[in-house]
This record gives C-alpha cells, structure tokens and sequence, in this order.
C-alpha cells in the first residue's frame, strides 16, 4: 500500500488548507496548553496540517514531528517552521494509516487534532497510534461528532448531501466523534476502556470578516465544502447549497462586530494513557 492509495491526498491537495488554518491558529495554541507539553518532549502531530498545534507544541521546547497526507501543506508547514526558527519542528508526509518509516515505542505524546479521523481505515489508524507510542506516553486525538449542531459537524453534512455518494465500504469520519467507536478501535490495538478519556472541548474559527466571507474561505479552500460545490454545480443546485451554508455561518456566528466572524464548534477530546 502506497500513499497515493489513500483518497484524501487528492482531497486535501485540492484546496489550500492553509486558508481554513489560519481562522483556527488561537485554539491550536490553546488547546496545546492544556497538554502538559515540556521541553524535549517527543511528539508526532498526525494529520498536522501546516502546523496549527504542531508550532504551538514546539514553541514549549517539545522536539516535534509534523506528519501529514498533503504535501501542500507539509510544504507550508516547513516554511512556517522555519520562518520562526523552530529547528525542533519539521515535517513530512505520510498516512496515518500506516507510518511506516517510524519506530515502534518512540513518542511521548501523539496528537492528532481532526486530522487522523479523515484517514480511510480507523482500525489501522489506532493501530499506528498506539504503535508508535511509548509505553507511559499518551494519545491525544481532536475529533468532529456526527450530528453535533456546531458549525463543522452542519457542514460536513450539508456538504455530505450534496455531494456523489461515497464508495463502497467508505467509513465516515465523525465516527471517531462516537465513544463506542473509539474504545472499540483502540481496543483492537490493544488500549482497555480504562485507559481511555473523553470530554467535550470547543474550537473557535476567528475570521476578520463577515460570516459569508468566512464561508468563501471554505468554498474556495476546503476539500470537502470546494468538492460539494462541483457535485451542486454539476446538478444546477449551487444557490441552494450557498444558501443552505449562508445560513449555517450566519446563525454560528456569535461576533457583535459585523466585520468579525467567530464560530464555536464542538469536538470529542480522547485521551489515552499507553
């Protein structure tokens, strides 16, 4: 298996995530404070896009590692890594299905905000997280949940309605926003219930514009929302689905100033003790 074999290259490679990733930079840096990360830690960001809690986690001396399917974004990462003169941070590509070139027991801390829930098979997921980690070291995995009425969980299910049906044997993503789900994949590889935590956290999207352009962020640079708006074009439903959106962000949308938007969305926290 090779890593082209993973769809979500191509998703992620479509747009520009960058752009969605810099509305969420002060909850990556949140988020990572209350992670207990100190210097020399070893920690592999999974998913890590351009390093929205991957810079946070290195800046607190932790020696880093960035893994992600897009190269676009391990790109940006790199160069946002550099630009501050993290030499504790680099990045690389990679599939969290299968992380192959790391050593098994080598992390103190893994941590995959909505980043290893898009990747195509959640067994082998868990799997590889629980592999790679030390025994003492913990997991930490952000995940969206399915049917929350926060603004990612709408979205990926308005988006979802619009577009081509998945294939056969596709697995959602937010299914890793499901307790059950998530004790019985880590279970497989090898993590008793005990060992494993929840709680429900909020991740705040900051935009320095009205809600509809926050929204033209994602129509132009978010994977999913870009290939819903082709499979809507493709049926004459644009207007319907632009509409159906405009609400969405504009009712999220909790700013008193109409030149900033800021939504809250709701995630699933795991925590594993290894």
């Amino acid at each position: 298996m090779t890593e082209t074999a993973n769809p979500n290259k191509a998703l992620w490679e479509k747009g520009d995530f960058t752009r969605v990733a810099e509305t969420m930079r002060a909850s990556g840096e949140a988020l990572v404070a209350r992670l207990g990360v100190t210097p020399g830690l070893k920690v592999l960001d999974v998913g890590c896009g351009d390093g929205t809690t991957a810079l946070p986690e290195a800046r607190l001396g932790a020696d880093v590692l960035g893994v992600d399917i897009a190269s676009n974004l391990v790109a940006a990462g790199t160069r946002r890594a550099e630009a501050e003169g993290l030499t504790n941070c680099r990045f690389q590509e990679g599939d969290a299905s299968h992380l192959d070139d790391l050593a098994d027991d080598t992390f103190d801390l893994v941590v995959s905000i909505f980043g290893a829930m898009f990747a195509p098979r959640p067994f082998d997921v868990a799997k590889e997280l629980v592999r790679v980690s030390r025994p003492g070291g913990r997991i930490v995995m952000g995940n969206w949940i399915p049917g929350d009425p926060t603004l990612v969980a709408q979205l990926l299910k308005i988006s979802g309605s619009y577009s081509s049906p998945p294939p056969e044997g596709f697995i959602s993503p937010v299914t890793w926003g499901v307790e059950e789900n998530v004790i019985e994949r880590l279970g497989q590889a090898g993590i008793p219930a005990d060992k494993i935590s929840f709680s429900r956290e909020t991740y705040a999207f900051e935009y320095p514009g009205p809600p509809r352009e926050l929204l033209a962020v994602f129509r132009d640079y978010y994977g999913p929302t870009m290939n819903a708006f082709a499979a809507a074009a493709a049926n004459d439903k644009t207007e319907q689905l632009q509409k159906e959106l405009d609400d969405l962000f504009t009712s999220q949308n909790t700013s008193s100033d109409p030149q900033r938007t800021s939504v809250a969305a709701t995630f699933l926290q795991v925590t594993v003790n290894v």
